[in-house]
């Protein structure tokens, strides 16, 4: 331990956790027990914040008096979320700091006075392990400065290890005792947990009040053996299992986010192999029979499938939110007919789910048909036609709102969608939406061998053969024209032969010298305003094009792709002006300059840019410049490990998802992520099942697009003037990013070898000095 205990204390500790922990009360639907000996780190934790109040609030610990009984050494609940609110930003809420505590109260480190299992927020007493202790240990001077220089790392631990925590805590609870806010957090667990990825949402919401968490400390443990009734079905929630087969022995391995056990209780068969803990510590999240059955009953009770000539053309299933059926999976053209009945009579978010995501299954070209259909009269007295049509018109220009609102851009495209607008005020009203749309027309550099080049002018969409053409009357000849794009994958065989553009060489020397005076919250803002400026021109249509295709909505993605672009100019721009940095003390202000950057980024909410300089600032270009990083202060140090812990890819970008979710627009978010949502939703489901369009696809896929239209729903402030010297960042290639990197390296080889050199001379010079003061001493003698 950093902050050590004596052998006779470790004994003392060692024996009260084991009284405790005989003491404490299992509850009969919760099979997991606590851990009989804290981590090291975990009991490390706990006594730098026991010093760490006593420190700094030591009335926060003291004997209390509740119901006629004195309780020695206590802290209240809610005491303990306040103060450990006020010590960290990166404590956001007091649910996180109800899970930070909780970790400790898991391993013994924080006791509950009368033994319950789960952290609250309330006026209920807790005590510290050491407080256990009739004797226990004054605290010192020298432990108190010790345990605030580390209380920081230390609360950047519990913050880390605490949402699991407070997960294990609900889950812990009993179904019944779980309420709004616990079952959500379960079911947003639930849905980056790859054995329920198929599974509708309902289904999963389902799962979440029946959960029950298990865990098993010792490598070894049978959870149950071949043959035996199957009474539970398991998911891996960390750890892995063996699956053991009498007379094959293992047969395969299975970790985290993998299930087994649903085999028996779908076919009521007994369990056809042996599940053989493969490590200590490994927990599962368990359904019972009776549950499982129960959920599987529901669904399909719940389930309403409409057929035509035999063949279901819609699969409609009820939500426990809503009163009216919501579709699952549904032919195209008899959709329609659904929608405009059921769902256009009062708003719906599966309506906008639907005018967002029609595209893919259904073109304009035959929903527009469709509508005008339905906007009719069918056969009836005169009464009944009026009625008719006056309702069906209602819900007609209430879809055709909502659809042109959102496909507004693209609609100017398509014959098939004028025509049934007509409305040519509403065309005009659209205009001052467009961004840049396939028929913008741009300037485009075309470079000849010789290195001169010819400006056009041609719609950003334009074809090979347009851009030949209008080259061909520019330079006044259309014969032997060749479109090349010159690029290199940085093969050793062509990059010697490819002549590269002026633009492509990249900069030579950075541009420290201004970069220093400018004040890292001005250029934190000025990248904010212009990614704004970029992020808000992305079209929600954009983000579908790309995913299915742009020949699916949008003819081009190009505001999206400026975005993207964006992201890598920050990034190699961040590596770019390091690497050509070569003096160690102008490189460690940059370094600090780049961690400010990225800091101002995130109080401005532009997490994508905040992701760039982060990632550039990782790149191994920079992570291996040893000596910039040793000097660099412990305070940016710090801020720079709690940055990277943002990053951590672990569990789908938990901690990323968890700051985003506390955030309120405008938001700049981390777009890749967003992209790979999208995509892993588009592969990992299919868009047709069955001959009927996955409509539970296209409401995940609407979901993330409706992220970015959250994020957007408020304006950006602008409190300064954009200057121009932000619009364009001078970046070079990976490649030269190593070669300056190597430059830098040779530069402070040959002046460690200059300075050794000195040194030997010196060395050498004092010897003889030595040798003739000696021999001058001798001769007197």
């Amino acid at each position: 331990l950093k902050i050590g205990w004596d052998c006779e204390g470790c004994l003392k500790v060692l024996l009260i956790i084991n009284k405790v922990f005989r003491a404490l009360p299992v509850p009969p639907f919760c099979c997991c027990r606590f851990l009989t000996i804290p981590s090291e780190r975990i009991l490390s934790a706990g006594k730098i914040l026991r010093n760490a109040i006593l420190s700094g609030a030591p009335h926060l610990i003291r004997d209390r008096k509740y119901h006629l009984k004195t309780y020695r050494q206590c802290c209240v609940g809610t005491e303990l979320v306040d103060w450990q609110m006020q010590q960290s930003s990166c404590v956001h809420s007091r649910i996180q700091a109800v899970g930070m505590w909780q970790a400790l109260l898991e391993e013994g480190v924080l006791n509950h006075v009368d033994q319950e299992l789960s952290f609250q927020d309330k006026y209920v007493f807790y005590r510290f392990l050491e407080d256990e202790l009739e004797d226990a240990p004054v605290l010192s001077e020298e432990e108190c400065k010790e345990s605030m220089e580390e209380l920081p790392d230390t609360l950047l631990f519990l913050s880390q290890i605490g949402p699991d925590a407070h997960l294990r805590m609900i889950l812990r609870k009993h179904p019944s005792e779980r309420t709004a806010d616990d079952l959500e957090i379960i079911n947003e667990e639930l849905l980056h947990i790859k054995a329920l990825s198929h599974l509708s949402t309902t289904v999963k919401r389902e799962l979440a009040g029946v959960l029950i968490f298990e865990s098993h400390e010792k490598a070894g443990t049978v959870l149950f053996n071949q043959g035996e009734e199957g009474t539970s079905w398991y998911i891996v929630l960390k750890g892995s299992v063996n699956v053991v087969i009498y007379g094959k022995g293992v047969v395969c391995t299975l970790h985290e986010g993998d299930d087994f056990g649903k085999l028996a209780l779908v076919n009521d068969a007994p369990r056809a192999a042996s599940i053989v803990l493969r490590e200590d510590n490994c927990h599962f999240l368990r359904v019972d029979k009776e549950d499982f059955n129960r959920i599987l009953r529901d669904v399909e009770a719940n389930t309403v499938r409409l057929k035509e000539h035999g063949q279901d053309v819609l699969v409609l299933e009820k939500s426990l939110s809503s009163t009216r059926p919501s579709s699952e999976q549904g032919s195209s053209l008899p959709l329609v007919n659904i929608y405009t009945i059921f769902l256009l009579f009062s708003a719906d978010s599966a309506l906008d789910d639907f005018v967002l995501m029609h595209c893919v299954f259904i073109p304009n070209s035959q929903l527009c048909p469709v509508l005008i259909y339905h906007a009719e009269a069918l056969q009836g007295s005169e009464q009944e036609k009026k009625d008719y049509t006056l309702n069906n018109k209602r819900r007609v220009i209430h879809l055709v709102m909502q659809w042109a609102a959102v496909h507004g851009e693209s609609l100017q495209h398509e014959e098939v969608s004028l025509d049934f607008l007509e409305v040519s005020l509403l065309l005009k009203q659209l205009y001052k939406y467009l961004l840049i749309v396939c028929l913008s027309a741009v300037l485009f550099k075309v470079y000849c061998c010789d290195h001169t080049y010819t400006t056009i002018r041609v719609p950003v969409a334009a074809s090979v053969r347009e851009v030949i053409g209008a080259v061909g009357d520019k330079l006044g000849s259309v014969d032997d024209l060749l479109l090349v794009n010159l690029s290199s994958a940085g093969g050793e065989s062509h990059s010697s032969y490819l002549i590269p553009l002026p633009e492509q060489e990249g900069p030579s020397t950075g541009t420290l010298a201004t970069f220093e005076l400018m004040s890292s919250k001005d250029v934190a803002y000025h990248m904010t305003s212009y990614d704004w400026e970029l992020f808000h021109c992305v079209h929600e249509l954009e983000l579908i094009s790309h995913t299915y295709g742009m020949q699916c909505v949008m003819k081009t993605t190009v505001n999206l792709d400026l975005f993207l672009r964006r992201f890598n100019e920050i990034q190699f721009w961040v590596i770019t002006e390091m690497c050509l940095c070569s003096q160690l003390s102008k490189r460690v202000q940059l370094l600090k300059k780049f961690i400010k950057i990225a800091a101002h980024c995130k109080e401005y909410k532009n997490l994508n840019a905040f992701f760039a300089v982060i990632m550039g600032l990782s790149n191994p270009a920079v992570s291996r410049l040893a000596q910039t990083w040793e000097k660099l202060p412990s305070k940016f140090k710090k801020f720079y490990r709690e940055f990277e812990n943002l990053m951590d890819p672990s569990r789908n970008h938990r901690a990323y998802r968890l700051t985003v979710a506390k955030l309120e627009p405008p938001i700049i978010p981390f777009m890749p992520l967003l992209i790979k949502d999208m995509t892993f939703t588009h592969e990992g489901n299919k868009t047709f099942i069955d001959n009927l369009v996955n409509f539970e696809k296209m409401r995940m896929i609407a979901n993330t697009v409706k992220i970015v239209r959250h994020c957007r729903s408020q304006p950006f402030s602008k409190l300064h003037t954009i200057i121009s010297h932000q619009r364009k960042i001078l970046f070079c290639s990976n490649q030269d990013c190593f070669y300056h990197h190597f430059v830098c390296f040779l530069c402070q080889f040959v002046y460690f070898l200059i300075v050794c050199m000195f040194f030997l001379l010196l060395g050498i010079f004092f010897s003889y000095f030595v040798c003739i003061c000696c021999s001058f001493c001798v001769g007197i003698i």
